[in-house]
């Protein structure tokens, strides 16, 4: 049983293709398919491929009520504060960015995203999917020195510990890795990453 998580399309109709072309049972949109949600449509009529298979999530580029929007008008599943059992694995997801200089639509503060992650507490073994970072690790770097995650997640995965943490947002990080205590934590961004649920 394999999940696929990707982030940060931004408009990029042939990532998005190749994503779908890669077999999986699961396939996570964890935010930021377009930009300040232009051209959704456009994004909804590829995942539509996989729709009984697509949980989607906003990023900061796009608010809640689009993505209810684009699930619902492309058979896609809302995966926004939502969790399920996949697999051994409870799979628990939420959208949205820390605040940002940019003043995008999909912000909440540090005690919202908090709040939010909450509701996740003690659900095991866990893969914890977030549009944003951890802040201070190599997942939200923008250079050297220079991190913009958030302290909110960060708290959440010091103290829960959940098994796999992915996440996208800070696209100059896209790829890295780190382990925070026993948690296995990515920032996907487009290329995706592929996690057997077995």
């Amino acid at each position: 049983m394999k999940l696929l998580v990707f982030s940060d399309i931004h408009g990029d109709l042939a990532a998005l293709s190749r994503l779908m072309d890669t077999e999986a049972d699961y396939y996570v949109a964890a935010g930021d398919l377009v930009n300040f949600g232009r051209g959704l449509n456009r994004c909804g009529q590829i995942l539509a491929r996989r729709a009984d298979r697509v949980y989607a999530l906003p990023g900061n580029h796009e608010t809640a009520a689009q993505i209810a929007t684009l699930c619902r008008d492309f058979g896609l599943h809302d995966f926004h504060e939502r969790h399920a059992q996949w697999g051994r694995y409870q799979v628990a997801g939420l959208g949205y960015s820390n605040p940002t200089p940019f003043h995008t639509p999909g912000e909440y503060s540090e005690m919202e995203l908090a709040g939010k992650l909450e509701s996740f507490a003690g659900l095991a073994p866990l893969a914890l999917i977030c549009h944003c970072p951890p802040q201070g690790t190599a997942l939200d770097q923008i250079r050297p020195g220079l991190h913009a995650g958030s302290t909110a997640v960060r708290d959440f995965l010091v103290r829960e510990q959940p098994e796999y943490f992915f996440c996208g947002h800070i696209h100059e990080a896209a790829g890295a890795r780190a382990a925070i205590g026993k948690t296995q934590a990515i920032n996907v961004g487009k290329q995706g990453w592929l996690l057997d649920l077995a």
